[in-house]
């Protein structure tokens, strides 16, 4: 009986562990979606561990990171924990959980190209696919902006979107695009962070 206790909690362990690292490979915005999934399928326990990995993810983000909306980024995270003793107590509604994941994307993805602004043409050449990743992210969570701010960021992330291509491309090409693409990648960070 002992030798089953102790495997049995040997087991539980290696379960806990392997949860654990499962939830650090995952991105932030993975584990916000999933949390809002469990949401609308009403599961409560599902809900509140991958709400609180997620907020944990976010805040981790946000601490480690050099972009200019990190502090906005550390009140959205602290946001999230607050829903968590909601969530708890079944109280959370999936609607509210929605517009608080969207919020975070939106700041995740900006404050992500930000960083890599702040690297200067080091920072964006080569980074097509983490820059369009981001502006996907940015474009997400814009539904819950009024439709002017919607409308202004979608033309940005429109203009964005084609000059970010060319970013891999070598020579002078590449450092067109870099050129093209800071002006409006630096009015997209800029426009997110005066909506929050």
């Amino acid at each position: 009986m002992k030798n089953y206790i102790l495997n049995l909690a040997a087991t539980l362990f290696m379960i806990g562990m392997a949860q654990l690292s499962f939830a650090q490979d995952m991105s932030a915005e993975s584990l916000l979606d999933k949390a809002v999934l469990a949401s609308e399928k009403g599961d409560t326990t599902a809900t509140v561990e991958a709400l609180t990995q997620g907020a944990a993810a976010v805040e981790n983000e946000a601490k480690s990171s050099t972009g200019s909306l990190k502090d906005k980024l550390l009140t959205k995270a602290g946001d999230l924990k607050s829903l968590i003793p909601l969530a708890s107590g079944g109280k959370l509604q999936s609607g509210v959980l929605g517009k608080a994941v969207s919020a975070v994307k939106m700041l995740i993805g900006a404050n992500r190209i930000s960083s890599l602004l702040g690297k200067g043409e080091s920072g964006l050449l080569g980074n097509a696919s983490s820059l369009t990743s981001n502006l996907g992210l940015i474009k997400a969570g814009s539904s819950i902006l009024g439709s002017d701010s919607q409308s202004k960021l979608g033309g940005l992330i429109g203009e964005a979107t084609k000059s970010v291509g060319a970013l891999n491309k070598k020579g002078v090409a590449g450092k067109l695009a870099a050129t093209t693409s800071n002006k409006s990648l630096s009015s997209i960070v800029s426009l997110v962070g005066s909506a929050f």
